[in-house]
């Protein structure tokens, strides 16, 4: 018999597997693009949206309701209607708890099924031509499947470049090593000897 591990591996697995199909046959790779950054965002404001994770603790409310709020308002966000629908299912089975592991599977089964490495770059300001191609060239030779770049700027970086790729985060970016700086000259005023 199954250990409730292995069936919620499976449940997991579901999900995620219906959900990329779904995007796929909507709408090809770049749907499902643009919903997995949809799904990451999903799954952190549920778990941080206490008042929105009581709601759906809250056994007052039936399943059939329990769809119906998280279509509700994740419709109003403006989500697309295959993730809205599966989201509602999983609220419906009260399965919305494996949220972040139907987002971790549907990165593995992106990857496995359209051949695509998606790599997540932060800069401080737009990555040019230039940066770019050096960036899915050896990404490509890397992984060797094709590489997508998911592009964003945030300028409170300042400079450098945050890379997440595979659970994997390669942060050079010029905050994270005045942050680095800050803690190695703390530690020397704090521990040195006082003359």
């Amino acid at each position: 018999m199954p250990t409730n591990r292995l069936v919620a591996a499976r449940e997991v697995a579901t999900y995620a597997g219906v959900l990329l199909d779904g995007l796929y046959e909507a709408g090809g790779q770049d749907l499902v693009l643009e919903v997995r950054e949809q799904l990451r965002v999903i799954s952190r404001h549920l778990r941080i949206n206490k008042d929105f994770s009581d709601v759906l603790a809250d056994t007052s409310y039936t399943p059939a309701q329990h769809c119906a709020i998280v279509k509700n308002t994740f419709t109003e966000l403006g989500l697309n209607p295959v993730l809205v629908d599966v989201l509602g299912v999983m609220a419906q089975r009260k399965d919305l708890r494996l949220i972040s592991r139907v987002s971790a599977s549907f990165e593995e089964q992106l990857e496995k099924k359209l051949d695509v490495t998606v790599i997540d770059v932060v800069t401080a300001v737009a990555l040019d031509d230039n940066l770019r191609k050096q960036i899915s060239e050896k990404a490509a030779n890397e992984f060797g499947t094709k590489v997508v770049l998911n592009e964003q700027v945030d300028r409170s970086i300042l400079g450098g470049v945050v890379i997440n790729v595979k659970s994997r985060r390669i942060d050079a970016s010029v905050a994270s090593q005045l942050e680095n700086a800050r803690k190695i000259l703390k530690q020397s005023t704090d521990g040195g000897e006082s003359s």
